[in-house]
């Protein structure tokens, strides 16, 4: 099936898909979550790496007021 005929389609349509349709569809569907998943964890993986930069900086201001 060509990207253009799976664009053509659409779930509302009054025909059925075609089991090649809706295997297409499901691929669709399955690369955007799993790109949607990297990105999130990246997102997750950069926001940690941020506060345990900031922990470190308040540990180090902490540590050197004490001092």
């Amino acid at each position: 099936m060509t990207q253009k005929e799976l664009r053509s389609y659409r779930l509302n349509s009054s025909e059925e898909p075609t089991d090649e349709m809706l295997h297409a569809i499901m691929l669709g569907v399955q690369e955007t979550a799993r790109q949607s998943t990297i990105k999130a964890e990246q997102e997750l993986n950069r926001r940690f790496a941020e506060a345990k930069r900031e922990i470190e900086e308040y540990r180090a201001k902490q540590n050197g007021c004490n001092a």
